[in-house]
C-alpha cells in the first residue's frame, strides 16, 4: 500500500481525498495535514453570512475532519507543513502543541490554496484593518461591526469578493465606499456594458464608488483606522476591508518546482509539477485555459475541485487529464445576476487575439406574458477568424444562468458562432422566446 500526502483540506484538497478514498481505500493510505482549525469553508458564501442572507455558517462548509476520517483518511489539523524534501520524499510538520513530524511519502498533492495580496502602505496595520478570506476572518468582522461606531466601511478592491462584500455591509446599514484603481468593477470577466450595469446597481443602492484612484494611505487615531487617503480625496472610515486580489501560495516549492510567471505551480493536464511524484492542486496550480488554448491562472473553487478529482486519479495510478476550462463564473448582487465564460473583448485584446463580438437584449419571456419579464443582456465573444466562441457575458435580474454552461461547452468543444445561431433551443412561452436572445445574437453575427 503505497501513501499518498495531502498538505491542505481545502476545495481541492478536500475533493482530492474524496476522490482517492472513494475509489481507491483499499490501495492507497491518505495523510492530510492543513494548516486551520476547519476544513472547506465556502469562502464564495461568507457575503452572504455577514450581511445576514443566511443565519448562521454552518452550510458554508461542505466536508469536515470526522468525515473525511470516516473514509479512512489520517488528518491532522493545525499543523504547518514548512519544509518538503523532494528528493528524499518527506514532509516536515510542525503540529499546534510544538511537535514536529517527519512524515515520508510516495505521492504528494500541494493544495496549499492562495494567499490575499497585502499592498504596502502605510497604516495597514492598523486595528480594523481587515481581510476577508477565511471563517475567522469573516467571524471577526460579523462581530466587529455589531460595534455602532463603526458607521463608514471601505473596500479597497471592486473584483467579485469586493463587491459582494460591499452588498453586505451596505445590508447591515453601513456608509459604505467602494475603491479601486480601474475605472470600474469586475473588469476580469466582464466588458463594458456589463459593469456599468453593475456599477449602476451599486450606486442605486447607496455604494460610494471611488474608482480610478489609488489608495496611498491609511490614517489612525488611537491606534484604529479612521481616514482612508486616496491621491484624490479622504474618505472616513472606521473599518478597512482589503480585498485587492490574491496570490499563489507556493512556499513549499519555490525553489524546488516550476512556477508560471505569477508564481504559481506549473503542472500540466495530469496536475504533475515539474518533480515526479509531486502533484499541484487548486489555487496554487496552472490550469489549460480552452479559451486560448493555452496554460493560464485563474483561481476559481470550480477549478479547484476539478483539478483535485484529475490529481487524484493519477496519483492512484489511473491516468486522466483534464478537459481544461473555460472561467466560468457568476455573482448575484441586488437580484442582478450575471454570469460569464471564457475571455472579454477587452482580454482578447490584451492577449492580442482578434475578435468580434455580437450583442443581443430582449426580455426571457414573450411580450404577452403578463407576469414578470425581466430583460436579458447577451454578449458573444467568437475569434474572427475561425469564428469559434470563445467567451459570453450574461446579465439579468431573471436568472438566465444556466445558459452559460452551453457557452461553456461550446468554448470547450470549439463550436462556431454560426453552429450556435441554428442550435435546436426549445421554445414554450412560460420559458422563452422563439427567437430567444441566443439565437438572434448569433444570427446577428457579422
Amino acid at each position: 500500500m503505497s501513501k499518498i500526502v495531502v498538505v491542505g483540506a481545502n476545495h481541492a484538497g478536500t475533493a482530492a481525498v474524496k476522490t482517492l478514498l472513494g475509489n481507491y481505500a483499499d490501495k492507497h493510505e491518505v495523510v492530510v495535514y492543513d494548516r486551520n482549525n476547519n476544513i472547506s469553508f465556502l469562502g464564495c458564501g461568507m457575503a452572504l453570512w455577514i450581511g445576514n442572507q443566511i443565519s448562521k455558517p454552518d452550510g458554508l462548509f461542505y466536508a469536515d475532519k470526522a468525515s473525511l476520517e470516516a473514509m479512512g483518511a489520517k488528518v491532522t489539523m493545525e499543523a504547518e507543513v514548512y519544509k518538503v524534501d523532494y528528493n528524499q520524499k518527506k514532509v516536515f510538520v510542525k503540529l499546534n502543541d510544538g511537535t514536529e513530524v517527519e512524515e515520508s511519502y510516495d505521492k504528494l498533492i500541494l493544495a496549499t490554496g492562495s494567499l490575499p495580496i497585502i499592498p504596502n502602505i502605510p497604516g495597514k496595520d492598523l486595528e480594523n484593518v481587515q481581510q476577508v478570506k477565511l471563517y475567522q476572518n469573516a467571524a471577526e468582522v460579523i462581530e466587529k461591526i455589531k460595534n455602532p461606531e463603526i458607521k463608514n466601511i471601505t473596500v479597497v478592491g471592486a473584483g467579485y469578493i469586493g463587491v459582494e462584500l460591499a452588498e453586505a455591509f451596505e445590508r447591515h446599514g453601513k456608509n459604505v465606499t467602494m475603491i479601486d484603481i480601474a475605472d470600474t468593477c469586475l473588469p476580469a470577466y466582464y466588458d463594458e456594458p456589463f459593469t456599468s450595469m453593475m456599477k449602476e446597481n451599486l450606486a442605486k443602492h447607496n455604494i460610494n464608488l471611488e474608482f480610478g484612484q489609488m489608495v496611498k494611505e491609511l490614517k489612525g487615531k488611537d491606534g484604529k483606522v479612521c481616514t482612508v487617503v486616496t491621491d484624490k480625496k479622504e474618505i472616513p472610515a472606521e473599518m478597512v476591508i482589503l480585498s485587492i486580489g490574491f496570490r499563489p501560495n507556493n512556499a513549499l516549492g519555490k525553489e524546488s518546482l516550476e512556477l508560471f510567471r505569477n508564481g504559481s505551480y506549473l503542472v500540466n493536464k495530469k496536475q504533475e509539477t515539474s518533480m515526479k511524484d509531486v502533484y499541484a492542486i487548486g489555487d496554487c496550480a496552472t490550469v489549460y485555459d480552452n479559451a486560448i488554448d493555452n496554460t493560464n491562472y485563474i483561481a476559481l473553487a470550480t477549478n479547484a475541485v476539478r483539478s483535485g478529482i484529475v490529481a487524484a486519479h493519477n496519483a492512484a495510478g489511473t491516468e486522466i487529464e483534464s478537459i481544461g476550462v473555460q472561467g466560468s463564473n457568476g455573482i448575484c448582487i441586488y437580484d442582478l445576476k450575471m454570469v460569464s465564460t471564457g475571455i472579454t473583448v477587452g482580454k482578447a485584446e490584451k492577449l492580442g487575439i482578434e475578435v468580434e463580438y455580437t450583442d443581443f437584449e430582449d426580455t426571457q419571456k414573450p411580450g404577452f406574458i403578463e407576469t414578470t419579464n425581466p430583460d436579458v443582456k447577451l454578449r458573444i465573444v467568437y475569434d474572427k477568424k475561425t469564428r469559434v466562441v470563445l467567451g459570453a457575458q450574461m446579465a439579468s435580474e431573471y436568472d438566465m444562468s444556466m445558459g452559460i454552461h452551453m457557452f461553456s461547452l461550446a468554448i470547450q468543444e470549439k463550436v462556431t458562432i454560426d453552429r450556435i445561431a441554428l442550435l435546436d433551443i426549445f421554445f414554450l412561452p412560460h420559458f422563452n422566446q422563439p427567437y430567444n436572445y441566443i439565437t438572434m445574437a448569433a444570427l446577428g453575427a457579422k
